[in-house]
This record gives C-alpha cells, sequence and structure tokens, in this order.
C-alpha cells in the first residue's frame, strides 16, 4: 500500500478516501502477487510488466479500468450491478456498493487472459 500512499493523500474527501483504500486493500489481500505502481496518476496493478486493472476518481463516481476486453467480458454482469460503462471504464458512484466477486471476476480474467501477453497494455 507504501505505493499509493501520496496518491491517497490527494483525495480531498475523506469518505471517498476510505472507500478507495479499502478497495486498494483488498486487490492487495486478494491478490498478492500483482505489483503496485502510480502511472497516469492512477493506482495500477501489474503481472509480469503487463496491465491488469486501474482506479481512479472522480467527484461523483471511481473508475475502474481493466481495459476493453474485461468490460466487454463482463459486459452484462456490470449493467446487473448497477453501473455504467464506456469502451475503457467503469464508473462506480461513491454512494453504490462494491461488487467485489465481480471486481475479483475480472482481475481473474484479466490475469489469465493476458498470461501470456508480453506488452503492457493488449494489441
Amino acid at each position: 500500500m507504501e505505493a499509493f500512499e501520496e496518491y491517497l493523500a490527494s483525495i480531498q474527501n475523506p469518505q471517498n478516501r476510505a472507500k478507495i483504500e479499502e478497495i486498494l486493500n483488498w486487490v492487495i489481500d486478494k491478490f498478492p502477487n500483482l505489483a503496485t505502481r502510480i502511472a497516469w496518476n492512477q493506482p495500477m496493478f501489474i503481472d509480469h510488466d503487463t496491465f491488469i486493472i486501474a482506479f481512479s476518481v472522480a467527484k461523483q463516481h471511481f473508475a475502474v479500468a481493466p481495459e476493453r476486453a474485461g468490460i466487454n467480458h463482463f459486459a452484462d454482469e456490470i449493467v446487473k450491478a448497477g453501473y455504467e460503462y464506456t469502451k475503457e471504464l467503469i464508473r462506480i458512484r461513491w454512494d453504490s456498493p462494491v461488487d467485489y466477486s465481480l471486481l475479483e471476476k475480472i482481475i481473474e480474467f484479466n490475469i489469465l487472459d493476458k498470461k501470456e501477453c508480453t506488452t503492457f497494455w493488449r494489441k
């Protein structure tokens, strides 16, 4: 979590900061083999030098960015969870619960789908 301390300190709203911190800690605990880093001003999780997932904050929501393949694969479940999404990210309103089982599936999908990937992003 040390890699994310400065990022977390920059989040003005204490409730939002606590929620993101909880999510990042959950990912660290659930997927201890993933490396952590800040890139493009957002916390990221990396596996064998390839991108797995990132998070960012906005005024009304936080975003989960698993790349387009992860979003496309889980589009129906994302909608069922009540989240909005674009081609590249999932928006979760600050007052919405986090569907950790969906988040886990998305991360596991990316880890498995990218296990042979030799680039940071999918091509």
